[in-house]
């Protein structure tokens, strides 16, 4: 049977999802986080899931773009990709993302953003079309189970009071008891062997306690500190130096790639980074001043799992390693990494997931982690099914919002814990 693969309507649903407070260096995670559903439906009746940020600079080119797709084949990638979004460049900041901590705003990492959905969306439906999954119109996977690595925050026990919020039972971390009996539980509900630390919080001599008692209470395991850029070179010197018996890689310790390969060059410690090469644009300069021996690839704003397959090969021309970052999402998008990161062969570290931390979903049934893995799916797309009902409530949430959470900002949320919080200018120590 020929089956009409033409797109004939294609849904936006933005939605708002409990989130927990945990700490950055520019403050707190609001208790609920604005994400976009994308549905792209073809004419015999094919739905195919994406799912992105759900910020309003990236509502209006969804929109534009849901226009333009209707009516064109849902094999037509590349054809995507040409058409113009009208992402409006003068009205991003020139600064660090104030959300997602994904380096310098742009208005093409805005747009690619806004396409990565797009792409899953349509390869779900192609695999569904064709009964193959995500990995098979990838070229085939190269692993059957993808791992991930428990993600642990500095997290205070609740939102502040008075701000409507979820209940959540992981409780306090705000030292290094509190960060190794996080790690305990995250180890006990889904197995993780390898451990990453959001820094840039306290103090480093704080911060390096923290990693220095994970290491005691999990001997051998990878374990991993990101500060996003809140420390001088001098700093970041110091703390790789203390952890260089400890650390799998140091993540983003100072900010942009100069400062970056100064520190590269009078430490032994990998360094990795979200933040400094988070488009083709700026490889160059990163790999051939080895200012990174890591990149941590992210298919939302890298735009999509192709592109993801693309700055793969390309770390591996120049002896970069290669693993994924990653901000608060929902199933889809952890299907979407699965899928993709099954087909890497230099995937050789564990990939980041906010996921455990999510205790909401628009899916009918949770990806679920095993010792740390989640097994690749060989269903038809990425495996997954959306469970209306819950979608339906999200997106009620986001519609009766008054505006102020519809824009991820960490600083705002924690004004509301500590009125005088400014963000602070980096580095901060």
């Amino acid at each position: 049977m020929t089956r009409d693969l033409t797109i004939a309507e294609i849904r936006l649903t933005p939605v708002l999802v409990a989130d927990a407070p945990l700490l950055n260096v520019q403050g707190v995670h609001q208790p609920y986080t604005p994400r976009l559903i994308v549905e792209i439906v073809t004419a015999d009746g094919i739905t195919g899931l994406g799912e992105t940020y759900g910020d309003t600079q990236y509502l209006e080119p969804a929109r534009r773009l849901a226009e333009q797709l209707t009516g064109r084949s849902v094999m037509d990638v590349n054809g995507m990709f040409a058409l113009d979004l009208g992402v409006d460049a003068a009205r991003l900041e020139a600064g660090v993302d104030a959300g997602g901590l994904r380096g310098r705003q742009s208005a093409d990492k805005v747009r690619l953003s806004v396409l990565s959905a797009f792409e899953v969306a349509c390869l779900d439906a192609q695999g569904k079309a064709l009964g193959l999954p995500v990995h098979a119109l990838l070229g085939g996977k190269v692993r059957d189970a993808v791992e991930y690595s428990a993600y642990l925050f500095y997290k205070w026990a609740a939102h502040p009071a008075g701000v409507a919020a979820e209940p959540d039972d992981w409780g306090a971390a705000l030292d290094p008891a509190g960060v190794v009996a996080q790690a305990r539980q995250l180890k006990e509900r889904y197995g993780f062997t390898s451990f990453k630390l959001k820094g840039g919080v306290f103090p480093p001599d704080e911060e390096i306690a923290a990693v220095r008692a994970l290491a005691e209470a999990f001997p051998g395991h990878p374990l991993r500190l990101d500060p996003n850029g809140a420390w001088s070179v001098a700093t970041s010197l110091k703390v790789a130096e203390e952890l260089a018996d400890v650390l799998e890689y140091l993540e983003d310790p100072t900010l942009g790639t100069p400062a970056m390969a100064e520190v590269s060059a009078g430490t032994r410690v990998p360094l990795a980074t979200n933040m400094c090469v988070t488009t083709f644009g700026e490889i160059q300069e990163a790999f051939t001043r080895d200012a990174v021996q890591v990149v941590l690839s992210d298919h939302h704003y890298w735009g999509g799992l192709r592109n993801t397959q693309h700055l793969a090969a390309i770390c591996a021309a120049f002896g970069v390693g290669v693993s994924m970052h990653s901000n608060t999402h929902l199933g889809i998008s952890l299907a979407a990494m699965t899928q993709v990161a099954a087909t890497v062969p230099n995937l050789h570290h564990a990939c980041d997931s906010h996921y455990p931390w999510q205790s909401e979903d628009v899916l009918s049934e949770r990806p679920v982690f095993t010792g740390g893995r989640v097994a690749v799916s060989d269903a038809p797309g990425l495996g997954v099914a959306l469970d209306r009902d819950a979608l339906a409530r999200l997106h009620r949430r986001w519609a009766e919002d008054d505006g102020a959470l519809r824009e991820r900002d960490d600083a705002a949320a924690m004004r509301a814990g500590e009125p005088g919080w400014r963000t602070p200018v980096l580095p901060r120590w």
